[in-house]
């Protein structure tokens, strides 16, 4: 039986604690046999990753282990890297997608028009191809507390 896959990315800004979390996933994924991939430049790698390409491939794939894992705790940041890429409202379609097409949504503000593209299919079919039992999005959200 294979083993089963895990799937790891960061996103929406690098806080203290995203390379613990990483390492904790890491440790445990390998205390129970399971092999973890992680997604550098958060949902960007599952929207611009050129499966054919190799170079675009270690660009945004990286597997990760314990020995790779094993100090990063030790770093700021996220040593996966973030984006602030949404899926749901790409405002550019990257090369890797030009030519196809997806539902989009036009809106307007202050007069000028734009298009946000969903491509949210692309996202879920490099999940299958990849063949991530589990994905773990790890991001960061503000949370404004107002006090008088």
């Amino acid at each position: 039986m294979a083993a089963k896959r895990i799937g790891i990315l960061t996103g929406g800004g690098d806080v203290p604690g995203l390379n613990s979390v990483i390492k904790s996933v890491v440790y445990r994924a390998s205390e129970i046999g399971c092999e973890v991939l992680g997604i550098r430049r958060g949902w960007e790698g599952l929207t611009h990753v050129d499966l054919k390409d190799p170079a675009s491939r270690s660009r945004y794939i990286l597997p990760l282990n314990r020995e790779n894992t094993r100090t990063i705790d030790r770093t700021g940041g996220t040593y996966l890297h973030t984006s602030r890429t949404n899926p749901t409202k790409m405002q550019k379609l990257p090369p890797t997608l030009a030519g196809q097409r997806f539902s989009s949504k036009e809106s307007t503000e202050k007069g000028v028009t734009s298009t946000v593209f969903d491509v949210t299919p692309v996202v879920l079919k490099n999940i299958y191809i990849f063949g991530f039992y589990y994905l773990f999005a790890i991001f960061l959200y503000y949370t404004l507390i107002y006090a008088s």
